[in-house]
């Protein structure tokens, strides 16, 4: 039975360890599984979930979303591989947030902010969608936000006293950057479809 290979972000924690970790230990072995994260020194989490042993279907890699020097070597590591599943998780494991009103937000924490929350994102799509394309197959999972769909929606009504859903109070910029993931996918989904990649 071929394996599916998938490359998952942020598996140091949350989300992305969590995933690792039930496909790396799945019984029928369906999944050659790429874990990524950041600092190699928190892959142990991922190995203790795995009962302390690293299975032939796991790889751990470094790979930093912000870094374009790492998205390289991690693509040149898994270079040779049919990447079925690309899973950009990092936009919500990296545990990147920012509250507080607007005006208190400094340029470097927003800029930040969308470095890891999208630019991050678009960066490891960018390194390994050429190969799919290439093969005219593949999946994009890329986790987002219920910030990136209740930022501001039915403000108006909550402000007026009728008691709509809120927004986020106090994550302006952080529902920004999760509404941006939300239109890159939702525009990649369109333009990737005739290469068969979901």
């Amino acid at each position: 039975m071929e394996r599916t290979t998938v490359l998952i972000t942020g598996c140091s924690s949350g989300i992305g360890l969590g995933l690792a970790a039930r496909l790396a230990a799945d019984t029928a072995r369906r999944f050659k599984v790429y874990a990524t994260m950041r600092d190699l020194a928190k892959g142990e989490r991922l190995l203790e979930r795995l009962g302390g042993c690293c299975p032939d279907t796991l790889e751990v890699l470094q790979l930093d979303v912000t870094d374009p020097c790492s998205l390289a070597a991690a693509a040149q590591q898994v270079q040779g591989q049919q990447l079925d599943v690309l899973a950009c998780l990092a936009v919500c494991n990296a545990g990147v947030g920012l509250m507080g009103p607007l005006e208190t937000c400094s340029d470097q924490a927003m800029k930040t902010l969308f470095d890891v929350n999208l630019f991050g994102a678009v960066r490891t799509i960018q390194a390994f969608l050429p190969a799919m394309k290439s093969r005219r197959a593949g999946r994009i999972i890329v986790s987002s936000s219920i910030g990136g769909l209740q930022g501001s929606r039915g403000e108006k009504f909550w402000y007026s006293g009728c008691g709509s859903a809120p927004g986020l109070p106090f994550n302006a910029v952080y529902c920004a950057s999760k509404f941006a993931v939300e239109g890159l996918c939702e525009s990649l989904a369109i333009v990737l479809r005739p290469f068969n990649i979901q």
